[in-house]
């Protein structure tokens, strides 16, 4: 049975014995159906459903949405604003999980493996022609130098590559030897950009024909952030015609991928279905971070609010 002295959590997933042993003491889990919802204050939400106004109607006693991880794309924070739901993420909980997911894809793609492991597999050896980046010197351009991106700047230079950033919130980085650049600048410069933006109507396809164009014949293009920042049908274009050396995506536009979608299968492009925080630890900090949050709001105390 519930305790009367401690607030009811609803989980938008399967309960595991980890959760309860979590908020043993502080909290009572219910989840992961909407009849479960019902009457309950807070939800701590992956991704789910999408939350709006008419959602937000049926279940009027909700007084908080936390969210596990950072972006909020599915709630639609006017409509949370006149239900009097408070939403919070994580900024900091896949900070880590992201920054190496993004560090692998960028391995990965800029030494071709891909297509070296599929030259293994059909009992060939080495090309004659070696074509994959060396990235000691190479230049880094970060679309957004945030807590990702900062980590990510930070793990390049052990490597040896030159950093740049565009960061509309930043003059300055805190960073050294990493330099702050208009985007223009970064796409012309960057041997490898990789993506750290949020999903807003002013990133939509910030990677498109017209971006690609100005950008080195050869780059290297990672999104571990949002799907929508790149044009897929222009960026499929750049790869055909070989301006864009190859992709590392962990996000896409749909999510996932129909089978058969021309992305998947290259040998130039690395596909994975959002999984960048989906470590061990990582998972367990989106979890916990979340709960934290929603705890603290209905208890009157500080946390990460959205709205």
């Amino acid at each position: 049975m519930p305790r009367d002295d401690v607030p009811v959590l609803h989980l938008d997933r399967p309960i595991v014995d980890a959760d309860l042993a979590y908020v043993e003491g502080t909290a009572h889990l219910v989840g992961s159906t909407d009849a479960e919802l019902v009457g309950v204050a807070a939800s701590v939400i992956g991704i789910g459903n999408r939350w709006d106004a008419e959602r937000f109607a049926q279940f009027p006693d909700l007084q908080v949405i936390s969210r596990m991880g950072i972006g909020y794309d599915n709630i639609d924070l006017d409509a949370a604003r006149a239900a009097g739901v408070v939403v919070c993420n994580g900024p900091d909980s896949p900070t880590v999980s992201t920054a190496e997911h993004t560090m692998m894809l960028l391995l990965a793609i800029t030494k071709e493996l891909p297509a070296r492991s599929a030259n293994s597999a059909a009992g060939q050896g080495a090309p004659k022609v070696a074509t994959s980046l060396e990235l000691n010197g190479a230049t880094l351009g970060l679309v957004g130098l945030g807590r990702i991106g900062s980590r990510v700047a930070v793990a390049s230079q052990a490597l040896g590559m030159n950093v740049v950033a565009y960061d509309p919130a930043l003059s300055s980085s805190a960073i050294e030897g990493v330099e702050i650049v208009s985007l223009d600048e970064l796409f012309r410069t960057a041997h490898v950009v990789s993506l750290h933006a949020p999903s807003i109507p002013a990133t939509r396809h910030l990677v498109d024909a017209t971006s690609i164009a100005t950008m080195r014949r050869g780059v290297y293009i990672i999104n571990c952030a949002r799907g929508p920042l790149i044009d897929q049908p222009a960026l499929l274009a750049a790869l055909e015609e070989g301006h864009v050396a190859g992709a590392g995506l962990d996000v896409t536009e749909p999510e996932p991928l129909p089978m058969g979608h021309p992305l998947l299968g290259r040998l130039d492009v690395i596909v994975t279905p959002h999984v960048a925080s989906s470590t061990a630890a990582g998972r367990r900090r989106l979890f916990e971070h979340a709960v934290d949050n929603a705890i603290a709001v209905l208890a009157g105390r500080s946390a990460s609010v959205v709205t």
